[in-house]
Order: C-alpha cells, then structure tokens, then sequence
C-alpha cells in the first residue's frame, strides 16, 4: 500500500539511509587523501571508523567536505544513493604502487605502544622495535614500493602484532630466544595472486613475542559485524 504522507512529504536528502555504495565511495576517498598527504593515519582511521559507523548519508557528507575532489577542484563528493559504482578494493599486485612515497620507515614502542595502520604506503624494509610495549602493523589496506619487503623486529619483554589481509604472501624468518614467531588467524590463504606482495618477517623476540595475524578487512567484514578489527 502506498502511504501520501511519506509520497507527500519525502525525507531530505541528508535523513536518507545510506547504502554500502556510498560507505565505499567515500572510504575510497579517504584512502586517496591519505595517501596524498591530506590526512595523518590518525585521522584516516577516525573518519574510516565512522564511515562505517554511518547510517544515513547527512552522517557522510561530512567526512570529506574540507577534501577536493578527486580532479583537483573544490569537494563536490555528495553521495546518494544508486548514482555511482563502488571502488574496487586493492588486491594482490595492485598494491604495488614503485612510484608512491612510503608513509613512514619505523615504529618505535618504549614502555609504550605505536601502531600503523589504514591506507599507508610499507618501503622495502620496515624496522619495528618494542621494549617492553607493543607494536601493531596493519597492512589490511596497505600498498608497497616494492613486491618484496621485509619487516625487520626487534622486541625485549615485549610484544609486536601484523595484521596481515588473505591476498599477500608471508613468510617468517624471525629468531625466538624464549619466545616466539608464530602465525594465527586460520591457514594462509592456499590462492594467491602469482604478482602478489611478498612481506619477509625478520628479526630477533627476547622473552616477547611477534604475531602474524590473519584478519578479513572491513568490507569483507560487512557480512559478519561481529568480528573484530
């Protein structure tokens, strides 16, 4: 049955509910503006969180109003709902980007904790060291300068976490002295793009640990919210 009031009296395009089409164009966007610089991690990762967060398209247009467009000129992103495709999630050899400029070479944790994470660019050697804290790597949306890079660890009394997606190629290298490299998370993925990243873990874990953890990333994750980042 039709109802004249809801006919009469539509909701304003901001009260509209928002499709995962326009949670994706605009989580899109957000990757593109912090791999040019225009958002820290921190942010990115703040203004992903609510994309997915969003219910209606009024809690969206926000996110990227202070970003231009994607040709440069002034923002004009306002997504409604059934007028564009949604992006193509990076995946295997398409996050090989040589030209890109890396986001950062090391994370440090003194009796303290670093993280990295979101839509940043790896270089080919990493250093991630942990004294008595703790270091997460996230490379769910990560891109890399080169196909194979290497991670290399170094923990006392400490530990350090990668979180690693199901379309690249790990493989671990590192020396325990009363501790541990291990692999969590379910098998490594049996099919892999032939031209996919290849991540080395290497280094050295006194009396600490260094996990590989394999997690589904948040759009695979839509079908089943009550998994964790």
């Amino acid at each position: 049955m039709v109802d004249p009031m809801n006919d009469a009296n539509p909701p304003e395009h901001g009260r509209l509910r928002a499709s995962d089409a326009d949670r994706d164009s605009v989580a899109h966007r957000l990757r593109e503006a912090l791999a040019e610089g225009r958002l820290d991690p921190d942010e990115h990762s703040e203004r992903l969180d609510a994309v997915y967060r969003a219910k209606t398209i009024g809690e969206l247009v926000p996110l990227t109003e202070d970003l231009p467009a994607t040709d440069g000129g002034p923002s004009s992103l306002t997504p409604v709902s059934g007028d564009f495709r949604s992006p193509r999630p990076i995946y295997g050899s398409g996050r090989v980007t040589p030209r890109a400029t890396p986001t950062s070479t090391a994370a440090v944790a003194v009796m303290g904790g670093s993280d990295r994470a979101g839509a940043w660019v790896v270089p080919k050697n990493f250093f991630a060291l942990a004294l008595m804290g703790g270091v997460e790597l996230d490379l769910r949306e990560a891109r890399f300068v080169h196909r194979e890079t290497t991670i290399w660890t170094g923990c006392v009394m400490a530990g350090i976490e990668i979180k690693v997606p199901d379309d690249i190629q790990v493989r671990v290298h590192g020396l325990p002295i009363m501790g541990g490299f291990g692999t969590e998370g379910g098998d490594p993925p049996s099919v892999v793009d032939p031209d996919a990243p290849i991540v080395h873990i290497r280094g050295l874990a006194v009396m600490a640990g260094v996990g590989v953890v394999y997690k589904r990333r948040k759009h695979q994750r839509k079908r089943d919210r009550g998994d964790e980042d």
